[in-house]
């Protein structure tokens, strides 16, 4: 596949255009609608409060945090951070993204599968991410391929976890997308435009499961490669 022209081709696609169109199409989406009030007009920490007292979260609090895009769940802590501009703007991203991540403190306390094995895989994620490229790098300097293999199985943890993030990441928006509409938060046609929200940061997600697949199938591929000819 990849010792083609055509598959060399589509392997830099994934890994370089990919990424860049997603968050192209994250920034121009939260751009257009980080100028847009709600018509209920809560800020973030509004909506997040809100929808952590209708589920009976009352323990979970909410925090603001540096940075752009940097808004997260915390499950040791049990807070929901969220970045400046959505902890204190009105906008229809502020909104979404609250809810977004109150999804995944609801997703917490009702022991949401996916996201229990995502927490069981983190450390093998975590050790895969930082030395299947060594261990496949120098495994592969060293003809040794035997290390090559661990590298790879070491790195197929780090690709499962970008794998089960999907589910966690879209079961996150849905829920998100039911407390704006149940709570009357968002109305009418704010839904639609909510959506495009999560779904343009929901593309991130994908493009860096695609990249990570890519690089999977790329490494099995130099393993297989020698047992071929």
């Amino acid at each position: 596949m990849f010792s083609s022209l055509g598959g060399y081709l589509i392997y830099i696609a994934l890994l370089l255009i990919v990424p860049l169109w997603a968050q192209s199409k994250v920034k121009s989406t939260y751009k257009k609608y980080s100028k847009v009030a709600t018509s209920s007009y809560m800020t973030g920490q509004q909506v997040a409060r809100k929808i952590l007292d209708d589920n009976g979260l009352f323990d979970v609090r909410i925090e603001e945090t540096r940075g752009v895009l940097s808004d997260h769940y915390d499950p040791r802590k049990k807070v929901v951070r969220l970045s400046s501009d959505n902890y204190h703007g009105h906008s229809m991203v502020a909104s979404a993204i609250a809810a977004h991540e109150v999804g995944h403190a609801i997703q917490d306390a009702e022991s949401y599968a996916f996201l229990r094995f995502r927490h069981t895989l983190f450390p093998l994620a975590n050790l895969g991410s930082n030395l299947s490229f060594i261990l496949i790098l120098a495994g592969a300097l060293m003809g040794l391929m035997n290390l090559v293999l661990v590298g790879i199985v070491f790195m197929s943890f780090a690709v499962l976890f970008q794998l089960v993030t999907l589910p966690v990441e879209f079961n996150a928006s849905n829920r998100a997308m039911g407390q704006l509409v149940s709570s009357g938060i968002i109305r009418n046609n704010e839904e639609r435009q909510t959506k495009k929200v999560l779904n343009a940061a929901a593309l991130t997600y994908v493009a860096a499961a695609l990249v990570a697949v890519a690089e999977l199938i790329r490494f099995v591929l130099m393993f297989l490669g020698p047992s071929e000819e």
